[in-house]
């Protein structure tokens, strides 16, 4: 029986779901547009200054674009599989933890990121969390790569994954947003949209599906797939052998409300 879109994620295994997806994950998964980072960073004291806790961080793909601008980050994230798996970076510590409970101090980092993660979270302690971590001008930043269905290739894509996954309900995620922008813990809600255009040949492709964790790894459902995205490959491939999925970027910002 499938999942139904009104089952919340969080209680659907998000701490050990991505365990056997790790390794694909490091490799397929797509990285973020610049523009995401300078937004996050703007009008914000010197990189140098500031202290980043990247929740959800999986193999650290946000913590090291973060890291990579000078700002120092604590990468919270509680599978093992994924920590082992991150690339290490200097201005990157990874910790043992949820987004339900962090163990960070109160009032001590100057922004918070959650990157392709808080629809797994459970909102209301996650946002206290989040509230109690962040100091008084602190910063928070929800970001998802979202397909793009407009797309041709992606919608495609898309489609595919949908149907070897039974119709998941991480498969929609707009519903997602819904608690940050109705907490009475962060105001002033700003969203902004960024395209993204992830250059993959047929592993990666593969690669790339297999780094959801609601898809199947064996079996026939796994068989269909990989024919699936065989013939998706050759129906999109330029001439030196790439495709590309789009997303578009969404990146909501907020700051701590006066309660």
């Amino acid at each position: 029986m499938s999942e139904t879109h009104t089952t919340p994620l969080h209680t659907l295994n998000p701490l050990n779901r991505f365990s056997n997806r790790a390794e694909d994950y490091v490799k397929y998964r797509p990285s973020y547009p610049a523009a995401v980072i300078d937004i996050i960073l703007k009008d914000l004291p010197p990189t140098s200054q500031l202290l980043a806790a990247d929740i959800g961080a999986g193999t650290g793909i946000s913590s090291r674009l973060l890291a990579e601008r000078g700002v120092n980050v604590i990468a919270i994230e509680p599978n093992a599989a994924m920590r082992e798996a991150a690339a290490p970076h200097p201005l990157v510590e990874f910790r043992d933890g949820t987004a339900e409970s962090i163990q960070i101090p109160d009032q001590s980092v100057d922004i918070v990121t959650c990157f392709q993660a808080f629809h797994w979270f459970n909102p209301e302690p996650t946002l206290l969390e989040f509230r109690r971590i962040l100091k008084p001008l602190g910063r928070l930043a929800v970001v998802w790569n979202n397909r793009d269905q407009e797309d041709a290739l992606t919608a495609e894509y898309s489609q595919i994954v949908r149907t070897a996954s039974n119709n998941h309900p991480a498969e929609s995620r707009m519903q997602s947003v819904k608690p940050l922008l109705a907490t009475p813990y962060f105001g002033n809600i700003r969203e902004y949209t960024f395209v993204y255009r992830q250059e993959l040949d047929l592993t990666g492709l593969i690669g790339r599906a297999m780094s959801v964790s609601y898809v199947p790894r064996e079996g026939l459902i796994y068989e269909q797939l990989i024919h699936n995205l065989q013939a998706l490959y050759q129906s999109f491939r330029d001439e030196c052998g790439f495709i590309y999925m789009v997303y578009r970027t969404s990146v909501h910002l907020g700051e701590l409300k006066n309660l």
